[in-house]
């Protein structure tokens, strides 16, 4: 990959549509451009003011090819840095291919996937926490990943990490300069001050990665167990949740033997829906796999709807299967179903149990309904989009790339080496070594050390071709 050719890439899906856009970038993109078109005022694009637009038409060999919109971004006023035309024709695909063979034949290259985030981030159009941020706001499908993609591309995380990478550096530089003059006895930083500072830095590098999980499930979809006792009404929830006939539903005892999963947005959080087989001792090989599974789909969940009948299952069975699946990390709803078969009083059995016994660190969610009422369903669907919004907004940073993830774990490491270090009063050159390396960490993160250049072709490679 050459970075100082001219590069052109059709910017807009593929198939029929009643406009497409191409997209030319380089220090050729202009005249190129005015060797094919030209434009209705006869004014040529070399001698144009920046974001200025211009209809005409793009003529190839003397035919012409269509009437066309020309934007042109003269550099550094554009998205990559460089001079930007960007070329609005009619959405046939014949066009579209005449046109970008119109440029391959001056020598304009086709664009590899990311290039022209690549060129933006290289030109410091933005850092490379930003860029990656560009992949995941045209790969969100739902409103809760969309606004984590916009503030991400807006600096929300790199601004944070940044502060935290000055602090480090100002903390390393105060070490070297205790090194620079130890002949002397000087010390520049009382040493309980550090340890104080070190456990702040910890912690806060340890929040942003705890972050992840959330993070990570927002942009994915949150993952939500749905799990209980046999025909406690597992599958019912699932088809009422999608609103179609996902799950096959029978009175006969352990029907769902293997996991269904689909997805659902609720009020713009995207929900991973996860049906498992009901949880009991079975000497049935095949189902015995199937409640395995359902117990490890429990362990990937960060929301479990535990589902039980109180007509079938007394309260102590329920409270047996909420000691074996709770988590700190995993929201439980315990969900007391077909309230439309019973009375009252019955219901009032399970309620007292479980305000006795309950743990209060469970942080559970008691809820009743009936799949039977669209009301409940609704109910339901609040609340679990009430959950998510709750941990979103309490969240200050949050990170969803696991290359960000595992950076911040390589400076955690790190920094834990630091701090035991000052504990144990190591000396400042080997305290200076390990404060290198979480700077390096984090500031791998928004590119602000350099980058290889194979990473950097594994990270825009993701992208799609265009952008």
């Amino acid at each position: 990959m050459n970075l100082n050719d001219t590069i052109i890439a059709i910017a807009t899906p593929n198939g029929e549509g009643a406009i497409a856009l191409l997209r030319v970038s380089g220090p050729e993109a202009i005249s190129k451009t005015d060797y094919i078109f030209e434009a209705k005022s006869k004014q040529k694009l070399n001698r144009s003011l920046s974001q200025q637009v211009f209809f005409g038409t793009i003529s190839s060999k003397g035919t012409l090819l269509d009437e066309v919109l020309v934007t042109v971004f003269k550099g550094p006023k554009s998205y990559t840095g460089e001079d930007v035309i960007e070329i609005s024709c009619h959405g046939s695909p014949y066009i579209q291919q005449q046109i970008l063979q119109s440029f391959i034949q001056q020598g304009v290259r086709i664009a590899e996937p990311g290039e022209f985030t690549m060129r933006a981030y290289l030109n410091k159009k933005m850092d490379l926490s930003q860029a990656e941020a560009v992949a995941d706001l045209i790969a969100s499908d739902a409103a809760g990943a969309h606004q984590l993609a916009v503030q991400q591309m807006r600096g929300g995380v790199s601004s944070h990490l940044e502060k935290l990478r000055t602090e480090l550096i100002n903390f390393t530089a105060m070490i070297e300069l205790e090194l620079d003059f130890s002949e002397e006895d000087v010390s520049f930083a009382d040493r309980k001050e550090l340890i104080q500072l070190v456990d702040l830095l910890q912690k806060q590098i340890n929040k942003i990665i705890s972050s992840f999980s959330l993070g990570n499930a927002i942009k994915n979809g949150i993952p939500t167990a749905i799990a209980g006792k046999p025909n406690a009404g597992k599958s019912s929830l699932l088809n009422a949740l999608l609103n179609e006939e996902k799950a096959i539903v029978s009175n006969i005892a352990g029907t769902t033997r293997d996991s269904i999963e689909d997805t659902l947005a609720i009020e713009g959080i995207k929900f991973r829906f996860i049906d498992t087989a009901g949880l009991r001792e079975t000497q049935d090989e095949i189902e015995a796999i199937g409640v395995k599974k359902a117990l490890e789909k429990v362990l990937q969940a960060q929301i479990l709807l535990y589902l039980f009948d109180p007509l079938e299952t007394s309260p102590s069975a329920i409270l047996e299967d909420l000691q074996t699946l709770a988590r700190d990390d995993l929201q439980l709803v315990v969900i007391e179903n077909k309230i439309d078969r019973f009375t009252v009083e019955q219901s009032f059995e399970h309620d007292d149990y479980f305000k006795k016994n309950i743990p209060a660190e469970w942080n559970v969610i008691y809820f009743k309904l009936s799949t039977f009422q669209d009301t409940s369903i609704k109910a339901l669907q609040e609340n679990l989009h009430q959950i998510v919004y709750k941990k979103q907004n309490s969240e200050s940073v949050m990170i969803s790339n696991a290359r960000h993830y595992e950076a911040l774990l390589l400076a955690a490491e790190a920094m834990k080496t630091v701090y035991t270090g000052l504990i144990d009063q190591v000396s400042g050159d080997l305290l200076s070594i390990d404060l290198k390396e979480a700077i390096y960490h984090i500031g791998s993160i928004s590119g602000a050390i350099e980058i290889d250049k194979d990473i950097l072709g594994t990270i825009f490679g993701k992208f799609c071709i265009g952008k």
